[in-house]
Order: C-alpha cells, then sequence, then structure tokens
C-alpha cells in the first residue's frame, strides 16, 4: 500500500477523534502484514490519565483481532483536526509500536502541505527497550 493512502485512512480516522479537552485530533492507520488496515483516533477522558492515543488504539484494535506483524503506520493530527504540521507519536506510542515493529519499521507523518515525511521507529526511539532485552 502506498504512504499517501495509508495517510488517507489515517485522516479519515482523525475525524472520529474524541478529543473534547486538547480539542488536538489525531488518527492512525497500521497496516498488517495481512494487508488490512486498522484505523485509530485517540480518545480522551476527563481524568487525562485514561486517555488513549490514536496509535496506541489501532494497534490495539489489531492485536485483539489476531494481527501481531505490521509493515507500516501513518499519524496525523492537529488543532480542532487541522494538520498543521507533522504530528510523530508520542514517546509510549513509540513504545507500543516497538512491542510488535522491528527497528526499521516506517512511520508515515504528513503536514499541511501534504509532504510525507518517513521516518524509521529506530529514528524515534534509538536504544529501544524491546523482548530481547528480557
Amino acid at each position: 500500500m502506498e504512504p499517501n493512502e495509508l495517510i488517507g485512512r489515517a485522516k479519515d480516522a482523525m475525524t472520529r477523534a474524541y478529543a473534547p479537552y486538547s480539542r488536538f485530533q489525531v488518527g492512525a492507520a497500521l497496516l498488517g502484514r495481512s494487508g488490512r488496515v486498522y484505523t485509530g483516533c485517540n480518545v480522551e477522558n476527563a481524568a487525562y490519565g485514561p486517555s488513549n492515543c490514536a496509535e496506541r488504539t489501532a494497534v490495539f484494535k489489531a492485536v485483539s483481532e489476531g494481527e501481531r506483524d505490521f509493515s507500516a503506520i501513518a499519524v496525523v493530527g492537529g488543532p480542532q483536526g487541522i494538520i498543521r504540521s507533522f504530528c510523530p507519536p508520542c514517546g509510549v506510542c513509540r513504545q507500543v509500536l516497538r512491542e510488535f515493529c522491528g527497528p526499521e519499521f516506517p512511520i508515515y507523518l504528513c503536514d499541511a502541505e501534504g509532504r510525507v515525511k518517513t521516518l524509521t521507529l529506530d529514528a524515534l526511539l534509538p536504544e529501544s527497550f524491546s523482548g530481547d532485552n528480557l
């Protein structure tokens, strides 16, 4: 699947975000090795701690449906659902991705002009901790 198609799915997921507190909507589209795409959006909570990011929502959906091997993820986000700049995964999401993805796993980001930036998980989470460390 082309990065722009995956980004389009992430943009669609962003429209379903529940972000009444931060008003910062995020969408993610995770491509499984099976070819299936799992989308996620951020879901906020008044207590903040129970909130869940779009990337983790997508990963947890995929894993709960039996998929554990992934090819790529696209992440977009912005205030009031307006993409202004690249929106990389937070640190917790990077660690969750590392549980299932290797260092060369591609992460596609898109800015307001439609430019696509491709990063690897290793670039975002160098010297990461994984099950290999146990």
